[in-house]
């Protein structure tokens, strides 16, 4: 049987404001062409198939899209719900889509269910694990502790379960959306963790033949038998380099037998660069960088005027603009001298802080500022205003 391991499309995703449902489009595409042109028979999608709970209705039209194509191929679908996933929502209508051959599980109470099919070799039991919540399974399922590795821990009891009771030339694939030991975390994935705690065991998987998973967005190999396909697109430019595809995935009659990497179009590259304004805009070894997103952290000791838009002039595609984070001085300053003026203290400060002085318009700005705030002694008395012993208005 031959399986393509994909996860975390989070349809409806931006990147930084640039929408991305297009590229997302254009990766179903590939999807539906390794489909054919590698035989698969089986595509399993391990979580996070929308980026929200309440996503939007364009992204809905393409899951709905993408769900017809693949039930309209030679292969057959086993989806499990991510973190990101409204569990009622995504499986919406799963007892009708079973019927076109897209198994959608969303739901605690189907562990340990799987979804069955056959080769040659004989049947392969796909038991998909949506995402546990520990504190909603603390009591109904028992746990010992409220965790992802508890949860996961007796979500994996009923599934061996379940292949106890089957043919022993019964073959078993599982799929997860966890966090586990050994992998990587990139800036894009959302926490968790419950009580600071996220990680699960490698061992929590031991004996299965082939475990499918999702929630990290780079890909790993934790164990022949235990891999993570990650997203198809980066979703943060901490994903930059990181290689985008899925996993072909092949099982003979005793197990695992293979895992081909197949990569993912790029719509468009990451970059992350750094330097001068004056560098970043001359440096012709950047011209590979002219189509990119990129994220540019300038060094200048000025934060210089405008940068945004002389970097758009050469990389029409920034999206994030970012300095260095400055070395505070952490001496106290020193106590302003009697009579020092407002605007001296505000200067003086912007330099202990920064390390260099205000430049003139910052300086200007300062003045206005504390101007604005500065009671006016020429102003009109409100009329039936308290007034003060002294005759003044309070």
């Amino acid at each position: 049987m031959r399986i393509l391991h994909t996860s975390d499309w989070h349809l409806g995703r931006s990147f930084h404001r640039e929408d991305l449902l297009g590229h997302q489009g254009a990766f179903v595409d590939h999807l539906l062409e390794v489909v054919a042109a590698e035989e698969v028979d089986v595509v399993v999608v391990s979580g996070d198939v929308y980026d929200r709970a309440l996503p939007h209705v364009d992204a809905v039209a393409l899951a709905d899209e993408t769900f017809a194509r693949l039930a309209a191929s030679r292969a057959r679908v086993v989806v499990s719900s991510g973190n990101h996933d409204s569990a009622r929502r995504l499986g919406f209508g799963s007892r009708l889509m079973d019927a076109a051959g897209v198994f959608v599980r969303t739901d605690a109470s189907s562990v340990g269910t799987p979804v069955v099919l056959a080769d040659r070799h004989g049947d392969v039991a796909i038991h998909a694990i949506p995402f546990l919540d520990p504190s909603a399974l603390l009591e109904p399922w028992g746990l010992a502790r409220r965790s992802h590795e508890a949860a996961l821990a007796e979500a994996m009891t009923r599934v061996r379960a379940d292949l106890a009771a089957r043919p022993t030339t019964t073959r078993s694939v599982v799929l997860a959306h966890a966090f586990v030991a050994g992998a990587t975390p990139s800036e894009s994935e959302r926490d968790i963790s419950v009580g600071g705690v996220s990680r699960v065991a490698t061992s929590v998987f031991d004996g299965v033949d082939y475990t499918a998973l999702g929630h990290l967005h780079g890909p790993h190999v934790l164990d022949e038998h235990l891999r993570y396909s990650g997203s198809p697109l980066a979703y943060s430019f901490s994903e930059a380099d990181q290689v985008k595809g899925s996993w072909l995935v092949d099982l003979d009659g005793a197990g695992f037998a293979s895992a081909t990497w197949i990569d993912a179009p790029v719509p468009r590259r990451l970059a992350r660069l750094s330097g001068t304004l004056e560098q970043l805009l001359g440096d012709r070894a950047l011209a590979a960088h002219e189509g990119d997103w990129v994220q540019a952290t300038l060094t200048d000791e000025r934060r210089p005027l405008r940068a945004m838009e002389l970097l758009r002039r050469r990389f029409p595609h920034a999206l994030v603009l970012q300095f260095p984070a400055p070395t505070p001085d952490v001496r106290t300053p020193p106590r302003p001298a009697p009579g020092t003026s407002d605007h001296a203290i505000a200067t003086d400060f912007v330099r202990h802080v920064r390390g260099s002085q205000a430049t003139p318009q910052e300086s200007d700005l300062l003045r206005e500022a504390i101007d604005a705030c500065c009671h006016d002694p020429d102003q009109d008395v409100v009329v039936g205003a308290p007034v003060s012993a002294a005759g003044g208005a309070t």
